[in-house]
């Protein structure tokens, strides 16, 4: 009788987890648009995408009707800015850095940040230095805020007098807190000159250390000396570059590093909104004149390491005033540096991806990858400034924009 009990009970709870599991089943959503580029420089004419539960399914030209007829549009893979700070933002005054601000006014502001730059586009970015970007990463990926998928340093590691052995202690802290990446700075900051502010052997120990724990290392170097002592420390991924002499673009080059030099989007930023940035730390009159100075400097830097070879995801270090501006870095890197749209769209896709380890999982539209999409009307390929009008958005087939 027991045994019977038992076969009986085991047979409906079988028969409740089917049927469970078989409302969970994912339905297929479809999108059809004029083109849809893959991330990788294919274009598909007239194409449809599958998206089963968070991943895609399918690509492919099949006939019919779909759940989105976007009509005269493309679809392309969701895009990754691999340097923002969303916890940048403007206070009551409309001012940067002021004091005595409410913790829910900066956490509706970091959320109005994080939500911008997703309607922007960018389903996935890389946040380089603050510890709250943990709670939020987390929620994130949770669902219960909407926002880009977050990778972290949640913090930012200076030289100043560390030993080498302490500072490798505080990139295995880093790890063992969470963190995703390891952001140090190698140079001063661009408005007190960009001078290289540490020694060989500390980058040894950061870079090395990193790597030792399976983290990349992103590395905020403006000097030609800082970048090639980076370089040769094994760093991952130089950010900035304003002054990289030839020597430096080619030890990148050589070393097959990524360097994200920041081009569109961050200084211009800086200068239009001068009156809510002045006065806090650095942000004088010497620097906002030096900032002016180097603009047509990041031009030439970008179009001497394209002409070298060098891998250049897309990245912006979008701060207060610059989230979701974002794809106005690539329209500077094709109208002002030269770049081929198609490259460019795929500096912000397949090749970000690949900078941040997860070229198997975003950055390109094919069976198997996260289901992040987004949707710009006519041809960016034809008129890049077509990325700073996204009318879709679907960020791990959840539908966020349309």
């Amino acid at each position: 009788m027991r045994n019977h009990r038992f076969i009986l009970a085991s047979s409906v709870l079988v028969m409740l987890v089917s049927a469970i599991v078989g409302r969970a089943q994912p339905q297929s959503v479809t999108i059809r648009a004029a083109r849809v580029l893959d991330g990788a420089g294919n274009t598909l004419a007239n194409g449809v995408v599958e998206v089963r539960g968070v991943k895609i399914a399918a690509i492919d030209r099949r006939s019919g009707p779909v759940t989105f007829d976007l009509g005269d549009a493309t679809i392309l893979p969701g895009m990754i800015d691999v340097h923002v700070h969303l916890n940048w933002y403007f206070g009551p005054d409309g001012r940067y850095g002021g004091r005595g601000v409410l913790p829910s006014f900066a956490a509706d502001a970091v959320l109005d940040n994080a939500r911008a730059t997703l309607m922007a586009g960018f389903t996935t970015v890389q946040s380089l230095g603050w510890a709250g970007d943990k709670g939020l990463r987390d929620a994130v990926e949770a669902g219960t805020i909407n926002g880009p998928r977050i990778l972290s340093s949640l913090g930012q590691m200076q030289g100043g007098g560390n030993t080498p052995e302490q500072l490798r202690e505080r990139v295995r802290q880093a790890k063992a807190d969470g963190a995703d990446v390891i952001k140090f700075f190698a140079s001063a900051s661009i408005r007190d000159g960009g001078r290289m502010n540490v020694t060989q052997a500390q980058l040894d120990a950061v870079c090395g250390e990193a790597k030792a724990a399976g983290l990349r290392t992103a590395v905020h170097a403006h000097s030609a000396e800082s970048v090639i002592a980076a370089v040769k420390a094994g760093c991952s991924q130089i950010e900035h570059g304003m002054f990289v002499d030839d020597a430096a673009i080619e030890a990148m080059a050589n070393a097959r590093v990524y360097f994200d030099p920041n081009i569109g989007l961050v200084l211009q930023n800086y200068l239009e909104n001068r009156d809510r940035y002045a006065g806090s730390g650095n942000f004088t009159d010497e620097g906002f004149a030096f900032m002016k100075s180097v603009l047509p400097r990041g031009a030439e830097v970008f179009k001497k390491a394209l002409a070298a070879g060098v891998r250049m995801p897309l990245g912006t270090d979008a701060v207060a005033g610059a989230h979701g501006q974002n794809a106005r870095e690539i329209v500077a890197r094709v109208v002002e540096g030269g770049q081929r749209p198609m490259d460019a769209i795929v500096s912000t896709t397949s090749l970000a991806a690949a900078s941040l380890n997860l070229s198997d999982r975003i950055g390109t539209i094919a069976p198997g990858y996260e289901a992040d999409l987004v949707a710009v009307p006519g041809d960016p390929t034809v008129d890049i400034t077509r990325l700073r009008q996204v009318t879709f958005v679907m960020r791990g087939g959840r539908v966020m924009k349309r």
